[in-house]
């Protein structure tokens, strides 16, 4: 495999290989650095033996003035190379954090366990290994054989003691490595499960208190809390002895490296110069070594991350900005769709066949459980596990390039999902705010004279996920969020679940007006009184179609099979439509 084959065999990968050129760089003023590191050395050489034994202030003011010179240059370079490191961190966020965003958007979309806040800290464990000290020790650690070579040539005893050493701190690494990294993966595991399990009982609190169950609960958590607490403990105990024990060879090679070169100055196999510089020297030499020391579990991570973040890459590629289309009508073709879900064996949609012209109010009925939530995320196109086609225009939904769709499209999910933010930004979809499109869907939701009401206005902030809202209110803001902007295809999912009479009546006065637009509207409910706005009705049963098409050949199909109902009094006649019994 050729160099270049090899660099194109994930995004992830040719991304990365962008920027050899600043590592290039980093390389070349990491060998500037490196070797004027050996100024100092120099310097105590010229001192002890030169300086002090002839007594000349003017050569000491030239050798000092020319390390000056060199350390400022070594300054530089250390300092140019720690830029380089930082602006590639912020070009590597630029080019793989939308990438990033897209493809953990889609994965925990696809529902496959997926942690979208997982893939955000690999990117960033990876961007800090790559513009942090890890880097920095990769360049320096080729110059430990270079100053161990000049450790020799000061006396070859210096040399065979850095070597020894070297190979005691790598040796103390592999260690640390072995019995280190598997007992801090399991308590970082326990802590998680541990915050995850808390943070997901806190969203319940009111029931939790009210119910009491607090307790029950607290239970669970204690359990869970002592396993991470002696997960915990055993790595930090085992980290620690690991410490010391590194810092007990540290403190023992300084202090025999001076100790030997004691020994040759007294046997006069070495000047005292050359005692503290090669002290200083071997110092140097072991400190890239304490640097892929400290780094190796850095290391260790970045390439679990890096592995982490090419396999979700490439299951979800970036897609093509190329796919533009003209703006959608609203016609939907369902092609022997079937929809599965992960654990079930059969099936929640069982070979549907549907064909909705543009413009239309199809209203979904069928009983819990037969597939009608299932079938509205299938016609959005966000459900993971669909076989079948599902067209809108007479094309593939997934073929949509889905950021010029979304405006095109209106949803309103049985779980309302507003977020943290003001009712205006909420309705606007967090766009740029566009005051007259939000006032416009707040007042066909029939939402405008409530907001005025609030302190704020359009301006309230709604709190996290809406909470400081009631049901009814979160309700009408999502049915306003989903027609803003006059989207071509609408699909309400219980609409009026938790609506009162008046905003039951405002959502029929939305549905006409929509309808009037020659908009698409694909509306679920239980209500009876939303079958009087329906142009067509479909009927789910156990996954199927159990009967569909226009509004009154549907009812009297099934009235018609329906048993025969005791009689009314002439005074009980209804405004709408009542509901078969089959539905």
């Amino acid at each position: 495999m050729t160099q270049s084959k090899f660099f194109e065999r994930s995004d992830l990968t040719r991304t990365l290989w962008g920027f050899r050129r600043e590592f290039f760089l980093v390389g070349l003023f990491s060998m500037v650095a490196n070797l004027l590191m050996l100024t100092p050395t120099l310097y105590m050489l010229q001192v002890y033996d030169r300086v002090l034994l002839s007594g000349s202030e003017l050569t000491l003011l030239a050798v000092s003035l020319v390390t000056l010179f060199l350390l400022g240059v070594m300054a530089f370079s250390e300092w140019t190379r720690s830029r380089l490191l930082v602006r590639a961190g912020v070009r590597l966020d630029e080019l793989l954090g939308t990438k990033v965003f897209n493809a953990s958007f889609e994965a925990y979309l696809a529902q496959s366990g997926h942690n979208p806040s997982r893939a955000f800290a690999d990117l960033t464990e990876l961007r800090q290994f790559m513009t942090g000290n890890g880097v920095f020790a990769f360049f320096d650690a080729p110059w430990t054989p270079i100053y161990i070579g000049v450790l020799f040539l000061l006396h070859p005893w210096l040399g065979v003691a850095a070597i020894f050493f070297t190979l005691v701190q790598m040796a103390l690494a592999w260690f640390g490595h072995r019995h280190t990294i598997a007992p801090q993966v399991a308590a970082s595991k326990a802590q998680a499960d541990v915050n995850a399990y808390l943070q997901g009982k806190l969203r319940n609190a009111e029931v939790l208190e009210s119910m009491g169950m607090v307790g029950n609960l607290r239970g669970h958590w204690s359990a869970r809390n002592d396993k991470a607490l002696v997960d915990g403990h055993a790595a930090q105990g085992i980290s620690g002895r690991v410490m010391a024990l590194s810092k007990f060879i540290r403190y023992t090679q300084q202090s025999l490296s001076l100790g030997i070169g004691a020994l040759l100055v007294i046997d006069g196999q070495m000047t005292p110069g050359a005692m503290i510089a090669g002290n200083v020297l071997m110092t140097r030499a072991l400190a890239p070594i304490d640097q892929l020391v400290g780094s190796w579990r850095g290391f260790i991570g970045a390439r679990e991350a890096f592995a982490r973040l090419e396999a979700l890459l490439q299951a979800h590629p970036e897609r093509d900005p190329a796919l533009t289309r003209v703006p959608p009508t609203g016609a939907l073709a369902l092609r022997e769709v079937v929809a599965t879900a992960a654990g079930r064996q059969e099936p929640i949609l069982k070979g549907i066949d549907l064909e909705i012209p543009a413009g239309t109010v199809t209203v979904v009925l069928g009983p819990s459980g037969s597939g009608k939530s299932t079938l509205a995320r299938v016609i959005m196109g966000i459900w993971p596990e669909v076989s079948g086609e599902v067209l809108l225009d007479e094309r593939p939904i997934q073929g949509w390039n889905r950021t010029e769709l979304g405006p095109h499209l209106g949803y309103l999910p049985q779980d309302i999902e507003l977020f943290e933010g003001s009712i205006a930004e909420n309705i606007g979809r967090f766009t740029e705010l566009d005051s007259p499109k939000i006032i416009a869907a707040a007042e066909s939701a029939g939402l405008h004279e409530m907001i005025l009401r609030f302190p704020k206005g359009y301006d309230t902030s709604i709190g996290e996920a809406g909470n400081l809202l009631s049901g009814g209110q979160r309700q009408r803001i999502g049915l306003a969020r989903a027609i803003y902007g006059d989207p071509a295809l609408v699909v309400l999912d219980e609409p009026n679940a938790n609506l009162d009479d008046a905003g039951e009546a405002a959502l029929l006065k939305t549905v006409r007006e929509l309808k009037a637009k020659g908009k698409t509207v694909f509306l679920i409910s239980h209500r009876p009184g939303v079958v009087a706005v329906a142009d067509r009705l479909l009927v789910l049963r156990d996954g199927r179609v159990h009967a569909e098409g226009p509004r009154d050949v549907v009812l009297a199909s099934l009235q018609a099979a329906r048993p025969p109902a005791p009689a009314q009094s002439p005074d009980a006649g209804a405004a709408t439509p009542p509901l078969p019994a089959a539905v």
